[in-house]
């Protein structure tokens, strides 16, 4: 049986922006990569900037990451759940503060990605890891060029260039095994027009040992429910 390979931030990267459309499971991959930063021994911030998704939004998780030790950035007081395009001012800390990493978790459709555009010169002088989020299962993504097409408006308005896939395709909590792996081939297929490598595959925990055959793999611990999901 191979070895499993699992997925870390790499340490010659400092900033890492997470792109993708609505639905891709970006806030979630922005939450554990923030730990995983900060499991890493860095000092580490979460940028909330999803001004689309009002449901699931890292900011709600607040309690979670100040107890981990990583630092939330996201719009303050009546603005903190408001889907106003809002740039908190802290951001700009994380962008030039070169002994703290983070992860800017960017909103689900162009509309979201241009709030940050008129930023992206000082970001890119930081050079980020920018990522897209590839999910089979939503409907800009069901093919390889219609993934293309929502990657590059998304980078049109973010003023930001892709530089690798993260793939996670998943049907929310009902998502198996079956799922992962035939959406690993869709996102081969994706990432080969695109011209970009695949990052890592993004799992749930639970699912690690029926998965030998890809890798990377990203582990992921759900922590993100609609609001109807909270008991």
């Amino acid at each position: 049986m191979a070895e499993r390979v699992l997925f870390a931030p790499p340490r010659d990267r400092r900033l890492f922006v997470v792109l993708g459309p609505f639905g891709a499971g970006k806030s979630e991959i922005a939450l554990n990569l923030a730990l995983a930063l900060r499991a890493q021994g860095r000092q580490a911030a979460l940028a909330d900037l999803d001004l689309v998704n009002p449901y699931f939004r890292a900011r709600e998780q607040e309690a979670l990451l100040e107890q981990a030790g990583v630092r939330l950035i996201a719009p303050e007081g009546a603005l903190r759940h408001a889907d106003l395009p809002s740039i908190p001012p802290a951001l700009w800390q994380l962008v030039y503060n070169q002994e703290l990493s983070g992860v800017l978790d960017i909103g689900g459709d162009p509309t979201g990605a241009r709030v940050l555009g008129a930023y992206a010169g000082d970001i890119i002088k930081q050079r980020p890891a920018v990522w897209y989020v590839f999910n089979q299962a939503r409907h800009d993504n069901a093919s390889a060029q219609q993934a293309l097409m929502s990657l590059r408006q998304i980078e049109a308005q973010a003023g930001l260039q892709v530089e690798g896939i993260l793939h996670n395709t998943h049907l929310s909590h009902e998502t198996t095994a079956g799922t992962l792996l035939e959406g690993a081939e869709a996102a081969a297929e994706f990432a080969r027009t695109a011209g970009l490598p695949l990052i890592c595959h993004c799992v749930k925990a639970a699912l690690l040992d029926q998965l030998a055959g890809l890798s990377p793999l990203f582990p992921l611990t759900l922590y993100l429910r609609r609001p109807w999901e909270v008991d």
